[in-house]
């Protein structure tokens, strides 16, 4: 059995926890929150023999082996080496933290400490990504790579309102990039590595954040086209060009129906069998890599995540997208 505390009692923890259960191998043992009140509710309703509202008393207990982290994401960091620190493996929310300097002191510390880290991004651990990066060289020379993830917040109303909830507050390192755009530029990092450019436009709200935006990254014989929103739904699938043909994505962020469209006209169904808890999958990669003593995920790799760290800080430099985090 791997032994799981989580920081970050919210309703991502929960669907988290509800994945993992599915986990032969995943227990959940400890609880920590700010308040006691919170850390006990939510470890009665599953079944948690303990709770800490002391964070170092928390990363010290003996009772847990790995923790996961969905605190806000400029807490990711400054959590995930203190626990690293005493020997905890660490699964941490998306995105893993506010900038590159911040993922580079994190992976320092798994490295020190002979630890697991992996960032919690579901969308390139699920079957049918697996089945887009065996079947890509079907499609011949990829020439465009175009990933659409665009959907409207409810928490947008409530900004409308005038309430501004932590979802579109900078001092907590958010925004339509960092909670949405990051599911479309993970897979493109995973499939085809660091881009020679970045180029990036957003429209910014009086927060401080983007409320969406897009993306042009270049590399030597092909692009990546990415649009992302919180403030505005779309519809339409993604897609990698290649020059035999087409892979159509329903949806980037989870993937369940994937297909290829050949240049003759046949269609391809590459389409594989998916549970519906979609983080099972993340959940279970990080319990194999901690049960085989493997310190990193081939495909959420610290390789793979400090480069898209590195995109999405560029990305925001270019809009003027500053955090407080950036300027420690």
């Amino acid at each position: 059995m791997v032994r799981f505390g989580i920081i970050g009692t919210n309703w991502i923890t929960e669907s988290f926890i509800q994945a993992a259960s599915k986990v032969e191998e995943f227990s959940l043992t400890a609880v920590y929150s700010r308040t006691s009140e919170k850390a006990l509710d939510f470890a009665d309703k599953y079944g948690a023999e303990h709770t800490y509202t002391d964070l170092n008393e928390f990363v010290k207990s003996p009772e847990f082996d790995a923790v996961y982290i969905a605190s806000p994401n400029s807490l990711h960091a400054s959590q995930a080496v203190l626990c690293m620190q005493n020997g905890k493996h660490v699964i941490c929310e998306k995105p893993i933290a506010s900038n590159s300097d911040e993922v580079s002191k994190m992976i320092a510390a798994a490295n020190e400490n002979n630890v697991v880290l992996m960032e919690a991004l579901k969308n390139t651990q699920l079957p049918n990504f697996l089945a887009i990066k065996e079947n890509l060289h079907k499609i011949g020379k990829v020439r465009r790579y175009f990933a659409s993830y665009c959907q409207y917040s409810s928490r947008y109303d409530k900004y409308k309102e005038g309430t501004v909830l932590n979802a579109f507050k900078p001092e907590f390192s958010n925004g339509s990039l960092m909670d949405i755009g990051i599911y479309c530029v993970y897979p493109a990092v995973a499939l085809f590595g660091e881009p020679n450019e970045v180029k990036a436009s957003s429209y910014m709200l009086e927060s401080g954040v983007d409320g969406e935006g897009s993306l042009l990254l270049s590399y030597d014989e092909m692009d990546a086209v990415i649009m992302y929103s919180k403030i505005t739904n779309s519809y339409v699938p993604s897609e990698i060009q290649g020059e035999n043909g087409s892979i159509i994505i329903d949806k980037i962020n989870t993937p369940e129906s994937v297909k290829i469209q050949y240049k003759d006209g046949t269609v391809e169904d590459i389409t594989r069998e998916q549970v519906s808890e979609s983080m099972y999958y993340e959940a279970k990669e990080f319990i194999s890599l901690v049960s085989e003593n493997i310190q990193q995920s081939e495909l959420n790799s610290h390789q793979n995540s400090i480069i898209t760290a590195r995109i999405l800080e560029t990305a925001r430099k270019q809009v003027g997208l500053i955090y407080p985090a950036d300027q420690k």
